[in-house]
């Protein structure tokens, strides 16, 4: 819920009226009259129901047929999993990305019937292909790298049972976070854990495709490296490797030092993840999101399409990548524009999906050098100069006091050394 609508569900309930059997004059406490209150409330919701049916009736933008890429945006399950369909062909999205349950939780009430037959009929209604167009998102707090068994435990009971609603629910693809090697186990120990436990997963499901995903940061975060991928997929037993695949994160790939932003960094970048990682074989979908952060900076925030480091052109040469077509592309960027009644706050507004998804559709085909895309290029670089610059001058910064920390204790190790001579 937003905290819009929250505001709004507050302001109608204090609206509801008291009725009093004493005069205001008597200082008497009002009596309320239960069945007036329950009548009025009734009403109020029905008509706050009949406007939220009325607004999701009237999409943001018209889902665009015909297309070789389906972008959408992750969208929310709040009061049923259905209404992630719902709220995507909202925003126009030929795909969507959902949590299947809390993320706030390790345990969450099982998957109710009348839930999964309506994602069921939504999906045909709405004319989604579940082996296509959706990618779950896996819960942020599963690590299965852990090395301890309690932590081990519990992420795997949640990724078992992720991966399970997705059969319930037909869905082929599922993707999520490789997890972290913690401080004192070596990364290779950690990969082969995570392998143990996919192995043990796909071992305990019949279809669902887990999808690993590349990370912005390195050290014990599993997937800052290409290279962390190629790892754990040949870990998977030979009769399950039809049942792996990546997930490609646009901000965490450049991130990591993986540059997109010209044609010819592009085509180095998936060069190198090809011979890693087979691109045709492995990658089934992509999360598509522009940077605040400058390149090789290993900090993970996401930017508006067109507004981060990354810049328009890196989209025109995902949006045109051959090797992409057919594959779900997820918007995972801000959904926020400033409150017009408070200049320090930002209130949701999927208007801004809606938006990027028609951007990323008109770039599929556009002509790079064209006036179109320079003039959307432009519009959308000087948007984002500000903030950008901001960045920029963060990480000098803080690139500068590393710098200055490394030569303080390379001198210091230095004069020990001295010491020790002299001694």
């Amino acid at each position: 819920m937003t905290r819009t609508r929250k505001r709004k569900i507050d302001e109608e309930d204090e609206e509801i009226p008291i009725r009093s059997n004493n005069r205001k004059k008597t200082g008497a406490v009002p009596v309320v009259d239960k069945k007036a209150t329950a009548r009025t409330a009734s009403r109020v919701n029905a008509t706050r129901d009949k406007a939220t049916a009325s607004s999701e009736a009237m999409p943001l933008a018209v889902r665009t047929p015909g297309l070789k890429m389906f972008v959408g945006a992750h969208t929310s399950v709040a009061k049923g999993v259905e209404n992630a369909i719902t709220n995507s062909v909202h925003i126009g999205g030929n795909a969507f990305a959902c949590f299947l349950k809390s993320q706030r939780k390790w345990e969450s009430a099982a998957l109710k019937d009348e839930n999964r037959e309506a994602f069921k009929r939504g999906l045909i209604t709405h004319s989604y292909d579940s082996s296509k167009h959706i990618v779950p998102h896996g819960s942020y707090l599963v690590n299965l790298a852990s090395a301890d068994a309690a932590l081990a435990t519990k992420s795997y009971n949640a990724f078992i049972d992720d991966l399970k609603r997705c059969e319930a629910l037909g869905i082929k693809h599922y993707n999520f976070h490789p997890g972290s090697a913690g401080a004192t186990t070596p990364l290779a120990e950690a990969i082969e854990r995570l392998a143990g436990q996919l192995n043990r997963a796909l071992a305990q499901t019949s279809t669902v495709v887990p999808l690993l995903e590349n990370m912005a940061t390195r050290g014990s975060i599993i997937g800052g490296k290409f290279e962390d991928l190629r790892d754990i997929i040949a870990l998977i037993k030979p009769e399950f490797q039809h049942r792996i695949g990546v997930c490609i994160d646009t901000c965490h790939a450049f991130a990591a030092g993986y540059d997109l932003r010209t044609p010819e960094a592009f085509k180095q970048t998936l060069a190198e993840l090809d011979s890693l990682v087979d691109i045709k074989k492995y990658v089934r979908a992509l999360h598509v999101n522009d940077s605040k952060a400058p390149f090789a900076s290993h900090r993970d925030l996401h930017q508006n399409i067109g507004l981060g480091f990354l810049g328009l052109r890196a989209f025109h040469n995902v949006m045109n990548e051959e090797r992409f077509h057919g594959l779900p592309l997820i918007l995972e960027t801000p959904c926020e524009r400033p409150d017009p009644k408070n200049a320090h706050k930002k209130i949701e507004d999927r208007q801004v999906w809606a938006d990027e998804i028609k951007l990323l559709e008109s770039l599929i085909g556009m002509d790079p050098e064209g006036a179109e895309f320079v003039r959307l290029e432009k519009e959308l670089g000087d948007k984002g100069r500000a903030e950008r610059a901001t960045m920029q001058k963060q990480f000098e910064e803080k690139q500068a006091k590393e710098r200055k920390k490394l030569a303080k204790d390379k001198e210091k190790g230095q004069k020990s050394l001295k010491d020790m001579l002299a001694g």
